[in-house]
């Protein structure tokens, strides 16, 4: 069968739980369709570049995906009929990534970032002006 990724973005006034309970739901049609959700990531809040149905902010969520292209469809279809969902994008791919996708990698850093704390990260001290060069 061929392989999908689908990346999503629901609207920002949406809790945790109503992701997970959508992206479930696309799941179970792709299912139904006799296919399989080889790995479903949860990307986060993001800011949007522009605003989308008075949007500034999504929720991203990023569905592997191996099914035929009737299931891909039907999912589709019902990606643009829930008003939750503002934006989607469908791809098939080659191959799908193993391990978290470059999204994650990302975030993680940050977070391994924010986690070591300003105690490790040096701050140059200010250059003060020579004494001996004449200032006008």
């Amino acid at each position: 069968m061929p392989l999908y990724e689908s990346t999503l973005i629901t609207r920002q006034d949406l809790s945790r739980q109503d992701i997970t309970k959508l992206t479930d739901g696309l799941t179970s049609i792709i299912e139904q369709g006799g296919g399989k959700v080889v790995k479903n990531e949860y990307w986060g809040i993001r800011g949007l570049a522009y605003r989308i149905r008075k949007n500034r902010k999504g929720h991203y969520a990023m569905l592997a995906i191996d099914a035929p292209p009737a299931a891909i469809t039907e999912m589709e279809r019902n990606m643009h009929i829930n008003e939750d969902i503002i934006r989607t994008l469908t791809v098939r791919v080659e191959a799908i990534e193993e391990g978290p996708s470059a999204m994650m990698q990302q975030a993680r850093g940050r977070d391994d970032y924010a986690s070591e704390g300003a105690a490790d990260v040096e701050v140059a001290a200010p250059v003060e002006a020579a004494a001996d060069e004449p200032t006008e």
